[in-house]
């Protein structure tokens, strides 16, 4: 069990004292009223059929499915292009050069618009995905807004989801090229001598003990993730900070706003990096 010592509690107060200095002066210098009253009619509020989730709760959750999606597209891509560039050919390791080095060198702002107005908006409208979830049935439509979002923002959702993931794709590229490199050259060989072709090698020996060595530097990746889908507000999805703003705009009360958005992101990154640390450290301890 952790205890606390002198330097914990210093810093404790430290923390705490900072805090009290802020609000006073924010209220001091700039005349500012705090109303946190009125925030938590913005997380939950009471219809005739209960408690239903408000602008922010919504705005938190569509985070979590923005991020968890991009996630797993990002994941899928960097596994592929990751071993492309590890063990391709050259042409393949140069493809995947290329889409790595021109995602990482493009500011993630010019990237959104690229893709939004130019790329995904005009091949998710020629698909017409609003127009097939309209006219589905009330269980389609409930289970895709569940999962992904509602007719009216559904194209927005699923651009937003491809362009977080071909941006953090990158990234993931890199993390699974580097666990594929590490993994020593006589694995292939022993996997070849039991009589496993090239791709059955790479699927059931090599990338096994590659997926152990990148997991960790993986879930950062998720994390970052969370905290970059945050730019997608620029293009009017209804994530987390897009409702901060919604609802600064009208209520005007922009500390008590921005430091509940803040607060919000902190518990989702925080619970999952602590999460991540418990998993790894079992992990660890497994191993050896």
């Amino acid at each position: 069990m952790y205890r606390f010592g002198v330097v914990d509690v210093v810093a404790l107060v430290l923390v705490a004292g900072f805090l009290i200095w802020f609000f006073q002066r924010v209220g001091v210098v700039l005349d500012y009223r705090w109303e946190w009253g009125v925030i938590p009619s913005y997380l939950v509020t009471r219809t005739d059929s209960g408690w239903v989730a408000n602008l922010l709760l919504i705005g938190f959750f569509t985070t979590v499915r923005l991020s968890i999606w991009a996630t797993l597209l990002a994941s899928v891509i960097g596994v592929v292009v990751g071993a492309m560039r590890a063990h391709g050919s050259p042409a393949q390791r140069f493809l995947g050069w290329l889409y790595v080095e021109s995602i990482r060198n493009i500011p993630s702002l010019v990237l959104v618009f690229l893709f939004y107005f130019f790329i995904s908006s005009q091949f998710l409208d020629y698909l017409g995905l609003d127009t097939m979830l309209r006219e589905s049935s009330n269980v389609t439509r409930a289970v895709v807004g569940f999962l992904f979002a509602k007719e009216a923002h559904i194209n927005a959702f699923f651009s937003a989801v491809l362009t977080l993931a071909l941006y953090e794709g990158a990234y993931v590229t890199e993390i699974v090229r580097g666990g594929l490199v590490s993994v020593p050259h006589g694995q292939w060989e022993a996997a070849r001598a039991t009589g496993l072709k090239e791709h059955q090698s790479f699927v059931f020996v090599i990338l096994p003990q590659a997926l152990r060595k990148i997991l960790s530097p993986l879930a950062g990746q998720f994390l970052s993730t969370i905290k970059d889908s945050a730019i997608m507000s620029v293009i009017s999805i209804q994530e987390l900070t897009f409702q901060g703003m919604e609802v600064m705009s009208a209520t005007f009360l922009t500390f008590e706003v921005w430091i509940t958005v803040t607060l919000l992101y902190f518990i989702l990154t925080f619970s999952l990096s602590r999460a991540i640390a418990v998993l790894d450290r079992r992990m660890n301890n497994n191993r050896s």
